[in-house]
């Protein structure tokens, strides 16, 4: 029994009885979900764990993780900034508020904040094209979507998910 199996022997239980027995490799995704929850990111030994538990391969697993923007192959910030900045968006100012957010955290997309909390990257469509300048984070406790946004509104969340960091 490799390491995750046994770390969450309990959740996988759980996850593989939503599925029929024949299709445990259903359960792909969850199982990613539980270890980025705990980690931050899927490091390649958990690829090759999550294969080996469902019955597919480690190429088949990282294609999920590469595939999928929820998810994430190496440690970065514990906020993640993600702006949609495909074309509908584009055209209401993505890109312009991707690079003034960027430009006053001191980082450029895809980059990280000196204090390891906030990553910023450019991601495609988060289904608000209309609501545009529009992000979604990424964090410890979920996923929060923010619409219709300004730079300093985004700076004042940095602010307050830094003080949240402060308190705990």
């Amino acid at each position: 029994m490799n390491q995750t199996a046994t770390k969450y022997a309990r959740e996988i239980e759980d996850l593989f009885a939503k599925y029929p027995a024949d299709r445990k490799q259903s359960a792909v995704m969850p199982l990613l979900h539980l270890i980025q929850r705990d980690f931050g990111f899927i490091n390649k030994q958990a690829v090759r764990d999550v294969a080996e538990i469902v019955g597919i391969t480690p190429t088949e697993v990282a294609s999920v993780v590469g595939f999928y923007t929820l998810y994430h192959d190496t440690p970065q910030g514990k906020y993640r900034f993600q702006i949609c900045n495909d074309l509908p968006c584009a055209l209401r100012g993505a890109d312009q508020f991707l690079a003034e957010l960027c430009k006053s955290l001191g980082i450029q997309p895809g980059e990280t904040t000196p204090d390891g909390m906030i990553t910023v990257e450019a991601v495609m469509c988060l289904a608000a094209c209309d609501k545009a300048p529009m992000f979604q984070v990424q964090g410890p406790q979920g996923i929060t979507y923010h619409e219709n946004q300004t730079v300093e509104g985004a700076l004042q969340l940095t602010k307050e998910l830094a003080g949240k960091e402060v308190k705990a």
